[in-house]
C-alpha cells in the first residue's frame, strides 16, 4: 500500500509542477522571449523589433518577470553609451530543448 501512496504523491507533485511550468510558459511572448535568446544576448530595442505585436511595455514586463524567475539576467555596459542586454542564465539554458521539443510537437500535432 505504501507503494500506491508514493505513487500517487509523485504524480500529484509532477502535476503539481507541470501546472506551475505551464501558467508561468503560457503568459503571452515568454515563451518568444527566451527562445529570442538562445542563440546569446540581446538588447532591448533588437528583442522589440524581432518580437512582431509586443509592445515595449510589455516586453519591459516580461523581461522582468523572466529574471525574476532566474531565467534571464540583465547586464548594463555603462558605454558610452550605456548598453542593456538580456541573456539566458544555467536555468533558461536548461529549459531550451523542453521548449524545442514542444515547439517539434506543436508543428506536428496542432494544426
Amino acid at each position: 500500500m505504501a507503494a500506491v501512496d508514493e505513487q500517487h504523491e509523485s504524480c500529484v507533485r509532477r502535476d503539481a509542477a507541470l501546472s506551475r511550468a505551464f501558467e508561468f510558459l503560457g503568459r503571452r511572448w515568454n515563451a518568444a522571449v527566451l527562445g529570442k535568446l538562445h542563440d546569446g544576448p540581446v538588447g532591448f530595442r533588437d528583442l522589440s523589433r524581432s518580437i512582431t505585436g509586443i509592445s515595449d511595455s510589455v516586453l519591459s514586463n516580461r523581461l522582468s518577470s523572466l529574471a525574476a524567475a532566474g531565467l534571464i539576467v540583465r547586464s548594463v555596459d555603462e558605454g558610452p553609451p550605456v548598453s542593456v542586454s538580456y541573456t539566458l542564465t544555467p536555468a533558461g539554458h536548461a529549459l531550451m530543448p523542453a521548449l524545442e521539443q514542444i515547439a517539434f510537437w506543436a508543428d506536428e500535432h496542432i494544426p
